[in-house]
């Protein structure tokens, strides 16, 4: 069984090494990756985002998070799934966890950067209604793909 537990400091190795193991699969590790996946508390948590992680047999197999970019705005970082259990609808679940407390937030905007090699991933963004939009602004060299979801506002 799975289940979607907040991060805590004590699985910042698993965040760490689950997140480098897609950057480097696919070629897309850079500094600004580093910087997040190495202080997660400090680049995400500290400023009001969130981070879940799905846990399965008293194991870390997957993260996703929010950063609060300010202004009802988000942005999803860092989602991953081991490759082991990919397959089996846990970034569904994690995706799910973050845009449900995106909409508890209040928040207006949901974005995310991407890279078109990934289109496992770009697909279920597709299925959940983002939609791309001009990526020239990303702080990622190798993200040439941005998608946002507007959320209502209740």
């Amino acid at each position: 069984m799975v289940e979607i537990i907040n991060y805590s400091d004590e699985y910042a190795n698993d965040f760490k090494q689950l997140n480098l193991e897609w950057l480097n699969k696919y070629n897309l590790a850079e500094s600004h990756d580093l910087k997040i996946i190495n202080d997660p508390k400090k680049t995400i948590l500290d400023g009001g985002g969130y981070i879940y992680l799905a846990k399965a047999d008293n194991k870390i197999i997957g993260t996703a998070g929010l950063a609060n970019e300010g202004n009802s705005v988000f942005e999803l970082v860092k989602m991953a799934v081991a490759p082991a259990f990919q397959g089996r609808g846990i970034s569904k679940m994690l995706l799910e966890k973050c845009l449900n407390k995106a909409r508890e937030l209040k928040a207006e905007k949901v974005f995310l950067y991407s890279n078109s090699q990934l289109t496992t991933a770009i697909a279920l963004y597709k299925k959940y209604g983002f939609v791309n939009v001009d990526a020239s602004n990303s702080p990622l060299l190798t993200a040439d793909i941005k998608m946002e979801l507007s959320l209502p506002v209740s």
